[in-house]
């Protein structure tokens, strides 16, 4: 009975919205005129790993890429997890349509992908039936091996690539394999051996090739920084030497009785803890270094062959990290912005320039994104939305104001590079409702927190429980319509706060 209840509020809280969604009309905003905006535009995708906003300021050619576009300021997961991301990336589906909740099996990982369709249903097969020259370079899906055959003679090359670039394990930057187009190639410790070079690369060697053929392409490049372990690039080992991790009011953050019980264990950060903290942000700034050269290198390319007039170039993260905050050490999965919102920025023809974004977007919107500006209509089950009226100066109508962030704890595995954060006293399961001005989360155990971020845009006081109770209950109403959303029926469902 109670059940039923409950959905008739949820359908209730849709119908509402659905009648209330067609009173929202766009603002438009006049895009430029003097560029001509190509029917099939070349798209480059940087996926870094980790890539936290707080890096970027140490990136002087994504800060030049600001300049000349647009920055997504409120850009969030819908899991701050690799594997998770990644799949509602090439999907736009939230993580509970994708069905991959963790990096490994049974819950989640390159195999329950696969296994579910993830691959044919990525954007890659739609593209390249529309023509584009595919490519995907560095990293794939956690789980995955550049050795597997699935049973051919060679290495397996995922349906939709025309180009693929692609290993297992990169996180060390050295000494590793590349599956490249169905041949084993292995990389030492040479310092031209350093994996973001290696793809920087054969980056660039993709955009003259793919530029000569005059066919539209689509190029992903997907570095393994700034991962853990930190291993910047020789060149760049020695720099930085004094700087230390920023110091928000969270870093190491005082009283944290308030907080639910997985984070109210943990003790204040000691002096060797925060010096290791500082030595990891250290590093992190000297790796994307090379990240940020490599975006240089592929802007020169591509304005050497006249490219960049036809290009767009999206720069983002799979998810955030945090590195002293409420006290935890490293790591990402909690609900906490530091982890769910990440830098999105994109240059391009029509692109208005120095312009930012204060809607809501999410890694459900890329899909469909790179469809329409491929030409192609996104399919009936992508949760996300185009980010194309954007990138041309415009407000789409009845644009999102609540993000979906959902998170399942993983088990501890010896393999997952994310180990440290499925360990005891990291995030418990939740489901979580983050806006622009609140942040709602619910734990599997019964806890919840709320954060009023017009006041606390930290997120240091959890005041769920002075919620009013009608408001505590629309919160919950409109997390159960989220997480049980699937196709369109996730637009109406992100109007309401």
């Amino acid at each position: 009975m109670i059940r039923h209840r409950r959905l008739a509020a949820v359908l209730c809280l849709l119908g509402v919205l659905g009648a209330t969604g067609c009173l929202f009309q766009p603002v438009e905003r006049s895009a430029p005129t003097a560029t001509k905006i190509p029917k099939k535009p070349n798209i480059v995708f940087v996926l870094t790993d980790d890539l936290s906003w707080n890096l970027v300021a140490h990136m002087p050619q994504v800060v030049q890429m600001q300049r000349d576009g647009l920055t997504f300021d409120d850009f969030i997961m819908a899991d701050s997890l690799c594997c998770t991301s990644r799949a509602t990336i090439f999907t736009g589906r939230y993580p509970h349509n994708t069905g991959v909740r963790t990096n490994f099996p049974p819950d989640g990982g390159y195999e329950v992908f696969k296994d579910k369709g993830g691959e044919q249903a990525s954007f890659a097969p739609s593209l390249q039936k529309a023509g584009y020259r595919t490519a995907l370079l560095g990293k794939y899906m956690n789980g995955y091996q550049p050795n597997d055959t699935q049973g051919d003679t060679k290495p397996y090359v995922p349906p939709g690539w025309d180009e693929w670039h692609v290993s297992g394990n990169g996180y060390p930057e050295y000494n590793y394999n590349l599956n490249e187009n169905g041949r084993l190639v292995h990389y030492g410790a040479r310092p031209q051996d350093y994996l973001t070079d290696v793809l920087a690369n054969k980056g660039v060697e993709f955009v003259r090739g793919a530029g000569a053929s005059g066919r539209p392409f689509f190029m992903e490049i997907a570095t393994f920084a700034p991962h853990g372990p930190f291993v910047p690039a020789p060149r760049h080992a020695g720099l930085f030497g004094g700087l230390t991790a920023p110091r928000p009011p969270s870093f190491n953050e005082a009283d944290i009785r308030d907080k639910p019980s997985w984070l109210r264990s943990h003790p204040l950060l000691r002096r060797p803890g925060i010096g290791r903290i500082d030595q990891g942000f250290r590093d992190r700034v000297r790796m994307v270094q090379s990240v940020d050269e490599m975006i240089g290198r592929i802007r020169s390319a591509l304005k050497e062959r006249g490219l960049d007039r036809d290009t767009y170039l999206v720069f983002g993260s799979d998810n955030g990290f945090h590195l002293g905050e409420h006290r935890l050490a490293g790591g990402k999965m909690t609900a906490f912005d530091t982890d769910i919102r990440v830098p999105y920025i994109v240059v391009g023809p029509g692109v208005p320039s120095g312009r930012k974004v204060r809607e809501i977007a999410q890694n459900t919107d890329l899909a469909p994104t790179f469809q329409e500006l491929a030409g192609v209509r996104p399919p009936a089950t992508t949760d996300g939305r185009s980010l194309v009226p954007f990138l041309r100066g415009a407000s789409p109508a009845g644009w999102r104001e609540s993000a979906l962030v959902e998170h399942v704890k993983p088990p501890p595995s010896p393999l997952d590079p994310d180990r440290q954060d499925s360990a005891p006293g990291s995030p418990a399961t939740y489901n979580a409702i983050r806006t622009g001005d609140m942040l709602y989360v619910e734990y599997t155990g019964g806890e919840t927190e709320y954060y009023d971020r017009v006041r606390d845009p930290h997120e240091l006081n959890n005041i769920a429980a002075g919620l009013p109770e009608q408001r505590r209950r629309h919160l919950s109403d409109l997390l159960y319509a989220l997480t049980h959303c699937t196709g369109s029926g996730c637009t109406p469902a992100g109007r309401s706060r």
